[in-house]
């Protein structure tokens, strides 16, 4: 796991619940287990508040307050949006269809890093210049904005075929990649007995593990977008793997809770941070 995506995951999925800010030095002991290391991290954190992700804070603790970082308002956006496509926590599909249609972007490198944008906010390409998407997203005009990119904004109800838009989010194959993750994820969890909770329970193992399956879950945000169920097949794997994720999820986070709280214990003074 690279450092930068584990430190949004942690963020995203522990410590914007938390007041969105942590000392370094706690930081470097959350993802040590992860198999980050401190200098991994630091240099992660650094990127992330060059890129406004990330801005230097004093978070206050029982001892005071010390040198930290949190998360920018842009941060919080995102991590807000993306918590809400994991968790699937957004309301019902209203019916209607969000377009982008983007001027052309001849540099290429800027035009892969919008695509790749584009696709992880959950649109996907109709065709060169138009973007498409069953859910409104703040992000996309941010996006949009911040690489002075020219679009014309549409919401509609009036699309056909669907069949062919469909198309655009390769079902079948997102079909294929819920099925392969459920497998791998079955092998993961298998690895933490369901004692977990138990006040005996291995805190760190259920923190990793619950990382990884986060982690991996993740993922589908660059090729799911959250089709609404009307759209999809009755069978839908995704809903399978979507409710083997929430079981494991939720059964592994009072033991990773219980670790997270215990390394945002202040510092002892002196102590790198």
């Amino acid at each position: 796991m690279h450092a930068r995506s584990a430190l949004f995951d942690l963020y995203g999925d522990h410590l914007l619940h938390r007041g969105g800010g942590a000392p370094v030095a706690a930081l470097i002991k959350l993802l040590e287990p992860l198999g980050v290391r401190g200098p991994a991290v630091r240099t992660a954190i650094s990127r992330m508040v060059t890129q406004g992700w990330l801005e230097q804070v004093d978070v206050d603790t029982t001892t005071g307050p010390v040198s930290g970082y949190a998360l920018t308002d842009r941060a919080r956006v995102r991590l807000d949006e993306a918590g809400a496509r994991i968790y699937r926590t957004g309301s019902d599909w209203d019916g209607r269809w969000h377009v982008r249609v983007l001027a052309p972007i001849t540099d290429r490198s800027r035009r892969e890093r919008v695509r790749s944008q584009l696709r992880f906010l959950g649109m996907a390409p109709v065709s060169d210049s138009t973007w498409v998407s069953p859910h409104s997203s703040k992000e996309v005009d941010l996006l949009l904005a911040d690489e002075d990119v020219d679009a014309v904004r549409l919401t509609t109800t009036d699309v056909a075929p669907v069949s062919e838009l469909l198309e655009a989010f390769d079902v079948a194959g997102l079909a294929r990649a819920y099925d392969a993750w459920l497998a791998e994820a079955a092998d993961l969890v298998a690895s933490v007995g369901r004692a977990v909770g138990d006040p005996a329970s291995d805190d760190v193992a259920a923190f990793v593990v619950r990382s990884e399956l986060v982690h991996s879950w993740r993922k589908f945000l660059f090729s799911d977008p959250g089709l609404p169920a009307s759209l999809l097949p009755r069978d839908w794997p995704g809903r399978r793997a979507a409710a083997f994720f929430d079981e494991h999820a939720d059964r592994l986070l009072p033991a990773a809770n219980r670790f997270i709280d215990q390394c945002l214990i202040p510092t002892v003074a002196g102590a790198p941070r």
